[in-house]
């Protein structure tokens, strides 16, 4: 992107008063808002971590920020739990399928979006399906960012009962059931990166044990220089 060289120029001090960053910030905002009016150019921001990390709550409060719209994992789980029961062949298949063409449509008609995953890091797939999804939408002009969370085990099982967590989540209210499925998730699968892995450019690690979702947001909008949208309430989180 044209861009480019600003962010350069704050990264390495070349312009380091607040004065200069503040103009050079706003030169960035006007040719991003020019790219995006002459072509297709949506961002996907993909939120991943163990159960219960706080991908949910972090990508709310990224939307609310960024006016991005958002596509939580249990969207399409709970709704095709309730149409084909759960993880039988049919409700995996619309699983997929409501996933698939919601990215679909949000490259078509340039809708930012926020996507929560879990992700089997030690599972070479993983890494072939959101390198698709980066594919898809930087082929479009737009940019993929991956933001990874990490807490310990003690954090993630008492925000396994949070309020919020359960009504959003009618698959999560077996709250015994729901405490035994994140155990055995994080025996089975390596669900964070290694220490030094990093899979994409724009692959941002955080430790949000201790953070508020707004910290955690914060952070990733000052390390990608992302800039809110300029759309109604009713644009990116209708009904919510």
């Amino acid at each position: 992107m044209r861009s480019a060289a600003f962010f350069s120029f704050m990264e390495y001090g070349i312009i380091s008063d607040d004065k200069g960053k503040t103009i050079v910030l706003h030169l960035i905002f006007l040719i991003i808002k020019d790219d995006r009016e002459s072509r297709i150019m949506a961002n996907l921001i993909v939120v991943c971590g163990p159960h219960a990390v706080g991908k949910m709550t972090v990508a709310e409060s990224l939307r609310d920020k960024l006016r991005y719209n958002m596509m939580m994992n249990h969207d399409s789980i709970e709704l095709s739990d309730r149409i084909f029961g759960f993880a039988t062949p049919a409700q995996k298949e619309l699983n997929e399928c409501i996933r698939e063409k919601t990215f679909e449509l949000a490259v078509k008609h340039n809708v930012d979006l926020i996507f929560t995953y879990v992700c089997a890091f030690d599972e070479s797939e993983e890494k072939a399906y959101l390198t698709q999804l980066k594919n898809l939408f930087e082929h479009s002009g737009g940019r993929f960012f991956l933001v990874e969370l990490f807490a310990d085990i003690e954090t993630r099982i008492a925000r396994n009962e949070t309020p919020h967590r359960l009504e959003r989540k009618p698959s999560k209210r077996d709250v015994s059931w729901s405490r035994r499925d994140l155990l055995d998730g994080t025996a089975k699968y390596r669900l964070n990166s290694n220490e030094d892995e990093i899979w994409f450019e724009n692959h941002l690690k955080i430790d949000n044990t201790s953070l508020e979702p707004d910290q955690v947001a914060d952070m990733v909008i000052s390390k990608f220089y992302l800039i809110a949208n300029e759309k109604d309430e009713k644009e990116y989180r209708f009904g919510i």
